[in-house]
């Protein structure tokens, strides 16, 4: 998987001279090239969305308007799917899941693209994205109870078995770095194990299929991601007795 060509595999070796760390090297400058492209985007598509004569060009066929409407629609149905977790009183996270779901979306269509790492098939690139997940949901939950009233959360509503229901809450938050990276490092890698065992016994044809199987477990996995990272940012957020 990690043998075939690559644009960008002769970069790491022009960084460090340890061979072991250059798909990673690789998949890490990717995914920060992935993020600067984003940014361009956004920012033509803001001001897009600022300016009334270009938001009336976007809507005309050929008035190059393609970016204008395909964030629309993204943007459209992400909030629609993000007021059925969170609810619409907690539409000031959409930046941030947002930001998170289409970044591992591009990331992991990027890996389809013959001559581009699968840069989501780095436990660095996975962990890193997982690490600001939890340091986020854990910021929020703070920020809505307080210090106090939001580790009181960890510890049950029996005082006695407090010390040993904060130790095992304690641990199972921290699990979820490790689940979180773990559950899309092996679905992606295993897609692209499949992706790459039919090109080379069927070569044409067959391929497009498990091509098209791809694209469905790139966007199912930033989807998952994303959608976990909604419910961690409920659960830290709720206040007791709250239904969803």
């Amino acid at each position: 998987m990690e043998g075939h060509f690559t644009w960008f595999k002769d970069i790491p070796a022009r960084i460090h001279s340890n061979t072991a760390h250059f798909a990673d090297t690789e998949k890490l400058f990717l995914a920060v090239l992935v993020s600067l492209v984003l940014l361009l985007a956004a920012k033509k598509a803001t001001r897009l969305l600022r300016t009334e004569d270009d938001i009336e060009m976007s809507i005309v066929p050929g008035g190059g308007g393609f970016l204008y409407r395909f964030f629309d629609i993204l943007v459209e149905n992400f909030t629609k799917y993000h007021d059925s977790i969170l609810g619409k009183e907690n539409r000031h996270y959409i930046p941030f899941t947002g930001s998170v779901f289409v970044f591992l979306l591009f990331s992991n269509l990027l890996g389809l693209i013959p001559g581009f790492a699968a840069i989501t098939t780095s436990v660095w690139v996975n962990v890193g994205i997982a690490l600001v997940v939890f340091f986020c949901f854990n910021w929020y939950g703070i920020r809505a109870h307080g210090a106090m009233g939001y580790f009181k959360h960890f510890m049950g509503p029996v005082w006695w078995l407090a010390p040993f229901i904060f130790c095992l809450e304690i641990a199972s938050t921290l699990m979820r770095i490790l689940t979180l990276n773990l559950r899309l490092y092996w679905n992606i890698t295993a897609d692209h194990i499949v992706l790459d065992t039919s090109i080379q016994l069927t070569k044409v044809i067959v391929p497009i299929i498990f091509y098209g199987l791809g694209t469905f477990v790139c966007f199912m996995q930033a989807f998952v991601f994303a959608t976990l990272t909604m419910v961690y940012i409920l659960l830290a957020t709720q206040h007791e007795g709250e239904q969803h």
